[in-house]
Formats: C-alpha cells, structure tokens, sequence
C-alpha cells in the first residue's frame, strides 16, 4: 500500500502547474470555476444550499481523496465536532468495500460521497471501456452501500480529457479538480500540511487533502479552526455551487 500511495501522490503534484486549460494527452479541455457556474445560474436553479448562500459570504470546500481509510472514522468525529462538511473521493477497490461503514456513516453525517474511479488508474492512458469500468464499478459499490450513486468524480492525478468528459457526462458525474493542496502524500508533518493549506487557500477555493496518510487527520483540526477565524464558512462542493448545480461531464476547478 505504501508503494501504491506514494504514486498517488507524486503524479498530484504536477496537475498543481496547470492553468485553468488543462492539456493532456494531446486535447485541452476546458475548466469551469464553481463561483462561475453559481453566478450563472437560473432564476429556478434548484441547488440546495449548505449553511450559508456562498454568492454572499467566504465559502471554502474541503475535499479528501482516495479513501476511506482506517483514520478516516476518526476524521468524521473531527468534522462532526467541528460541525464541518466535507467532500470524500473515494476509491473503490480495498477502500469503498474495505469499509462500508464508514461510506454509510460518510452519507449519514451530511458529507458528499463521491468517485475517485476503482483503482487509481489515469483515465487518460486507458481505453473507452476501461474509464467507464473505474468510474462505473465505483458508481455501482457506493450505491450498494449508500442507496445512491455519487454525482461527482476527481479524476486521478486530476487528469481528464475529451473521452474521459463523455464518459462521466453519460454516467452524471461532473469532474471536481482543487486549488490548494498540501501534498500530503510527501510529508507526515502536520504542521507543515496545515501551513500549505493556509497558505493556498481563497475564496471559493477547494482544498485537496487525503485521509489515508498519517499527518493528514492531525493537521484538520488547525486548518478548520484558523480558516473559521478568517472568515471563511466549509461547505461541500455542490454548496459551493449553489444555487446552480454540478453539470455531468463539466470539468470543475476554482
């Protein structure tokens, strides 16, 4: 596991120099930034609110990748007390069926449950059929466990194309990429993952952490406690979205 982690996190830190075109493997796709998509939306828009109209106040999502993982029960217990929701992108094989009480105590405590694919491939090198396996056998497990299939996916290594974009828009996923990380994956110092978190974070931004490394769930308390005294309220990353709603196959990133 401790190889497998270790090239999540390497291939991380190079979607960080994209700018907000990403081009991979030979075709740009463009991104959206959620303020955009909230500030566009409807007069009859139906997208549900978290605790505060983010076109108003200072909202900021915190996102947690490739889970669940043995720490993350003890991550829930920290937002819980914190009266914090986050989004999870989770990965199917040996985490979603490794832990399903955890995927179901995600859903039952208000968090957005959502698709990091079934085995961390790049989507990008795979083939039509491969990509919509990753995504569908992840879709289909959630459900399973929660009754409901997640309306979002994170594309590992934040990597996505043309194909990758059809795919997720046939199976009502919308792409969700950050604009802070801690490259958590490199460090099990806590201090210095919440003083990378503090340091990126903006208005409307999405903060990319992993509940799977062992300085990650130390740091979350500090991060959530300074960014509160900034100002700033947590939301999920539909709330960031509000009143407009994540659109299926759109590529999402602050």
């Amino acid at each position: 596991m401790r190889r497998k982690t270790k090239s999540i996190g390497t291939g991380l830190a190079a979607t960080l120099v994209t700018a907000l075109t990403l081009t991979l493997s030979g075709c740009s796709t463009q991104t959206v930034a959620p303020a955009s998509q909230r500030a566009s939306a409807a007069s009859d828009a139906k997208g549900s609110f978290g605790p505060v109209d983010c076109r108003k106040a200072k909202c900021i999502a915190l996102t947690f990748d490739a889970g669940p993982g043995d720490d993350t029960p003890h991550l829930l217990d920290i937002l819980k007390e914190k009266k914090v929701h986050a989004t999870f992108f989770l990965l199917g094989k040996n985490h979603v069926l490794k832990h399903p009480d955890t995927v179901r105590r995600l859903q039952a405590e208000g968090h957005e449950v959502a698709n990091h694919t079934w085995s961390h491939e790049i989507l990008t090198d795979k083939k039509p059929a491969e990509i919509r396996a990753e995504l569908e056998k992840t879709q289909d497990a959630i459900a399973e466990i929660t009754g409901r299939k997640p309306r979002l996916m994170r594309p590992p290594q934040g990597r996505t194309d043309d194909t990758v974009s059809g795919i997720s828009k046939e199976l009502g996923l919308s792409q969700i990429l950050w604009s802070a990380t801690a490259k958590d994956y490199s460090t099990t110092d806590s201090a210095l993952i919440k003083k990378r978190i503090l340091d990126q974070a903006s208005k409307d931004g999405i903060i990319l952490l992993h509940d799977i490394y062992k300085g990650t769930v130390p740091a979350v308390p500090g991060i959530i406690d300074e960014l509160k005294k900034r100002g700033y309220t947590f939301v999920t990353v539909p709330q960031l979205m509000a009143p407009a709603e994540p659109v299926p196959g759109a590529v999402y990133r602050p």
